[in-house]
């Protein structure tokens, strides 16, 4: 069965103290997500060390994201889009706290091997 046609850039949530994250698609080894945020960060000195590779694709708003390592934050804006192999220590260093940022996440088990393709 085919799904509805939906828009991943409708009905986005009002601020919240938490961040909105929607879970799109999940199969064995996949996660799809859609994430709002609104002036939502990391928590000082808190890093995420994940099991799976991340792909995130900013498609609203503005973030700016730390990777372990790197003496430069990575700016992201709608259009910009950054892998993250398992185990990259990153963190959510600042969104925009006066509009939404909604990003998409795909989230691949390592046991998949995923590499980006340039």
């Amino acid at each position: 069965m085919v799904a509805p046609t939906s828009n991943i850039l409708s009905f986005v949530p009002v601020a919240g103290s938490d961040e909105a994250i929607t879970m799109l698609l999940k199969a064995d080894g996949v996660r799809v997500e859609r994430i709002v945020s609104y002036g939502h960060a990391s928590p000082t000195g808190f890093w995420y060390d994940q099991e799976e590779a991340e792909w995130v694709l900013v498609l609203r708003g503005r973030a700016r994201l730390a990777i372990e390592g790197e003496a430069q934050e990575r700016v992201l804006g709608p259009g910009n889009s950054l892998f993250l192999p398992a185990h990259c220590r990153h963190r959510v260093a600042w969104t925009k706290s006066d509009e939404p940022t909604v990003w998409l996440t795909i989230f691949v088990a390592a046991a998949l091997s995923p590499t980006p393709v340039t």
